[in-house]
């Protein structure tokens, strides 16, 4: 499917891989709209690639309707849609203070998988009502899971199992929509330069890049957007999720 002239919401668009995503669909020609909950930042960056900004958590219903109703102004709804939003406390199943917090498992629960599942079945909605182009391609949505869904590792517990719900509704959500020629990818990165990691000290991401066996350092966000177009451009790729790990197989901790 041809980025160019296509509407796109990309959510946690504000900074990281997100950003990244914006910024290679907008340079690929298409209508870009930043959901993420830093709405100054989503502002910030629909500025800079003259897209639309909307403020808004991936969890609320009101919030995701609002950001592709902000995506259709003047325009058909989005038909790419892009999943970046994402947390990941470290947190282990039994720790120094007891037993790990329920609360903090369903919120990483709530904003990686069903956060994903809620602007997917949205924008999902909407993108069915449009009419098909060349190949009778409607949209494509691409979902961002992680490595730690195969290889979580110790105090990843609710990371792990947040993405790999990502990871196994995939082919469902694949399936169901083939028939109307909605495309649903992942895509699960390894260790990614993104701002959790770029905070750490030089010596630690050198030191997290040499875990990698080639290349060994860590991935650039552009590299991830990368992988982005070709879910998003390759009409024969559905149902797929990409280890974008550089051969990484995560250690237990």
């Amino acid at each position: 499917m041809r980025i160019e002239g296509c509407g796109a919401l990309v959510t946690g668009g504000a900074s990281g891989l997100g950003a990244a995503v914006a910024r290679m669909l907008a340079d690929a020609g298409a209508r870009v709209t930043v959901l993420d909950r830093d709405g100054e930042g989503a502002g910030r960056l629909a500025a800079e690639i003259g897209g639309r900004a909307s403020a808004g958590d991936v969890t609320a219903e009101a919030d995701v309707a609002q950001a592709l109703d902000r995506a259709a102004e003047g325009a058909e709804p989005p038909r790419i849609v892009v999943n970046c939003a994402g947390i990941a406390p470290p947190v282990r199943i039994v720790g120094r203070d007891g037993p790990h917090p329920l609360e903090t498992f369903q919120q990483v629960l709530a904003v990686n998988l069903t956060g994903t599942f809620n602007v997917m079945r949205l924008a999902a909605e909407r993108i069915l009502t449009l009419e098909p182009r060349e190949g009778g391609v409607r949209g494509a949505i691409v979902n961002t899971a992680s490595v730690a869904a195969y290889e979580g590792q110790i105090g990843q517990a609710a990371y792990a199992a947040s993405k790999g719900g990502v990871v196994a509704m995939t082919l469902p959500a694949a399936r169901e929509f083939a028939r109307a020629g909605l495309r649903v990818n992942a895509i699960a990165p390894g260790l990614f330069r993104t701002p959790m990691l770029a905070g750490l000290p030089d010596d630690a991401q050198a030191s997290l890049g040499a875990q990698v066996p080639f290349p060994a350092r860590l991935g650039e966000p552009e590299e991830f957007a990368a992988a982005v177009r070709f879910c998003v451009e390759s009409d024969y790729l559905n149902g797929e999720v990409i280890r974008l790990d550089g051969a990484l197989r995560m250690q237990p901790r």
